[in-house]
């Protein structure tokens, strides 16, 4: 693939190239912005899980069978 093919100087000079485009403060807000998408993401994904099993647990009943009396 392409990417897998640049050599870490390639990766250092596009680095340079983007840091000189937009700024530092314009790449720091962006990684920030990112953190919190990332953050948002994985609250959601255990939000989901947690509403599934309550869900399962909700739907889950009893198959135990029941004991007769033996008088």
């Amino acid at each position: 693939m392409f990417i897998t093919n640049i050599p870490p100087v390639g990766w250092l000079l596009i680095a340079v190239v983007v840091l000189v485009l937009f700024g530092r403060g314009k790449i720091s807000s962006l990684m920030g912005e990112v953190g919190k998408g990332i953050t948002s993401f994985k609250k959601g994904v255990s939000e989901g899980t947690k509403e599934l099993e309550e869900a399962d647990t909700a739907a889950a009943r009893d198959v135990t069978p029941e004991e007769k009396d033996k008088a």
